[in-house]
């Protein structure tokens, strides 16, 4: 994993294939389990941010991509 600081609040990541899927699958535990002690805010962000991760992972997927 490599993360880079482009600005004060913007971050570029690259990751090898496995180091996402270990990320997204601990953010759908999460959600889907939804702890008590998480702040339904912050299920809120991971289940937005798992959709626009989904979305770009089905634009990846597209024929001609």
């Amino acid at each position: 994993m490599e993360l880079e600081r482009l600005r004060p609040t913007v971050l570029r990541g690259t990751f090898h294939a496995y180091e996402l899927a270990a990320l997204t699958a601990a953010a759908r535990y999460v959600v889907e389990s939804s702890p008590a002690d998480v702040p339904e805010e912050s299920i809120g962000q991971l289940t937005h941010l798992l959709a626009e991760y989904d979305e770009q992972v089905r634009k990846l997927s597209a024929p001609g991509t």
